[in-house]
């Protein structure tokens, strides 16, 4: 057995009594069926209705509340998966999210606003401090997203244009094993460009599940004729299979700008013993000759913060030194299962302790009332996934909105998004046996591998054609 026979694309491990019959015509109604959902939302929701002044305006809820996960045991599946890369082990759809993979990613574009004051500025350490900004930003909407997103079927794509906020999007998934993910997005002034692949390698731990992200980012600001590049911290899901599920980002992130020499290295702390770490991010800005030009902390939950240098060492010096005493772990036999235990989630401490002197660079936009109710999604993911009908004959028809198993999911039944699933990838397997029977190679449409002209090392680079609306030889993967 060849790599491309390991499909475990994850049988949903969610059966009902029902069969299903039908799936091709499903498949076939599902524009149809979208109109239909989006006309009723439009009333509960407002999602498609235009405001006074022409700016259409965006949904704020999910067509229905998210299901219970407390009834569903996963340790049956999980404890033979311990050290394991999950992308090739089956999971039940239990663990998912209403998005895919590719929407999720789109989150990055949530605070533009960011590359917006970025280009603004004329001094190129400010716009450092607002690159950094954004790139810890591009973290938060992950808080208390437990949910995973649905993996991305190979050739899936995903199109968003926020005339608001002036950008557009597109992403690709250009490899399936590994999982790969490209993306570009571009302002609508021709300001900048934003782009990278995503590889995240996932491992189950026991207790943890760890998401390594591998691949670039691209961040070019063509006004100053900069470019910047990093990848993002590693994060950790903990208490997968008991106790309370809370998720820390750790690791370092350089951000390089190429035209100045200039660096940005940021350490995303881990919680430690005490948790006293837990969220918070500290680093620095140097020149290309190490000289230390500003600090850079908060946390990426919460805040960010720059300030001088000196000032932040001299503050660190006075400040009072204390540790708040561990409190002991409760005894507590309900939270113990197959010889384990939960890990504690650390007390989030006081919020971040601001520096005099200091120059607040983002603080993070809140979320609507009903968060906990939609899979913790912040103001920007729910949006994410509605259809206007005007968009159906816009999009690609392999855009991740026409997928059923999602759509199902987002509007609540469980049963028809497991099915849908498995019907899904069961003809995604279809394809790849048919492609090796007749020794045809898988052809990506809109992104073409080739080299990272900054940082020299292979990466997916958007070909351009995409928005010239030649959807011909999509191929028919729902």
């Amino acid at each position: 057995m060849n790599n491309e026979d390991e499909f475990y694309d994850a049988v949903t491990g969610l059966e009902s009594d029902e069969s299903y019959e039908g799936s091709a015509e499903m498949s076939s109604k599902v524009a149809s069926t979208i109109v239909n959902d989006s006309n009723s939302a439009k009333q509960k929701t407002n999602g498609s209705q235009p405001q006074e002044n022409g700016i259409r305006k965006r949904r704020t809820t999910l067509p229905a509340p998210m299901f219970s996960r407390s009834d569903f045991s996963v340790w049956s599946i999980l404890k033979k998966c311990i050290g394991l890369e999950l992308s090739k082990i089956t999971m039940p759809i239990v663990f998912n999210e209403p998005l895919s993979f590719l929407q999720r990613i789109s989150e990055y574009m949530e605070p533009t606003y960011l590359i917006h004051k970025a280009n603004s500025l004329a001094d190129s350490v400010e716009r450092m401090q607002v690159v950094a900004a954004f790139a810890v930003s591009a973290v938060a909407s992950q808080w208390e997203r437990t949910g995973k997103p649905f993996n991305p079927l190979l050739g899936e794509t995903y199109e968003l244009a926020r005339d608001d906020q002036g950008f557009r999007l597109v992403s690709e998934q250009v490899s399936h094993h590994p999982p790969v993910s490209a993306f570009y997005a571009e302002g609508l002034n021709n300001d900048f460009i934003f782009q990278g692949s995503i590889y995240p390698k996932l491992k189950f731990w026991g207790k943890s599940v760890e998401a390594e992200p591998r691949g670039t980012i691209t961040l070019e600001l063509l006004k100053h004729n900069e470019a910047y590049t990093w990848t993002n911290p590693s994060c950790c899901v903990h208490n997968v299979i008991i106790g309370k599920l809370w998720i820390e980002q750790y690791g370092t992130v350089e951000i390089i700008n190429h035209s100045t020499g200039d660096k940005c290295v940021l350490n995303f702390k881990p919680c430690g013993m005490f948790g006293k770490e837990l969220h918070r991010v500290e680093g620095y800005i140097q020149d290309k000759n190490k000289k230390k030009l500003c600090v850079i902390y908060g946390k990426w939950t919460e805040c960010m913060w720059s300030v001088d240098p000196s000032t932040y060492d001299s503050f660190k010096k006075s400040e009072k030194k204390w540790v708040e005493p561990r409190k002991p772990k409760q005894n507590d036999d309900s939270d113990r299962s197959e010889n384990d235990e939960a890990d504690d989630m650390p007390e989030v401490q006081e919020t971040v302790q601001v520096v005099p002197g200091s120059k607040l660079l983002w603080r993070v936009a809140s979320r609507p009332p009903d968060s906990t109710q939609m899979y913790n999604f912040t103001n920007f993911a729910v949006t994410l996934n509605e259809m206007d009908p005007e968009l159906i004959g816009v999009l690609a028809p392999t855009d991740c909105r026409f997928r059923p198993d999602i759509r199902a999911m987002e509007n609540g039944d469980m049963a028809l998004a497991s099915r849908e699933k498995e019907r899904l990838e069961e003809k995604q397997r279809g394809a790849r046996k048919e492609r090796a029977k007749n020794e045809d190679e898988w052809k990506t449409r809109w992104f073409q591998l080739s080299t990272n002209p900054h940082t020299g090392t292979p990466d997916w680079i958007f070909t351009g054609e995409y928005f010239d609306r030649k959807y011909a030889d999509c191929p028919d993967i729902y």
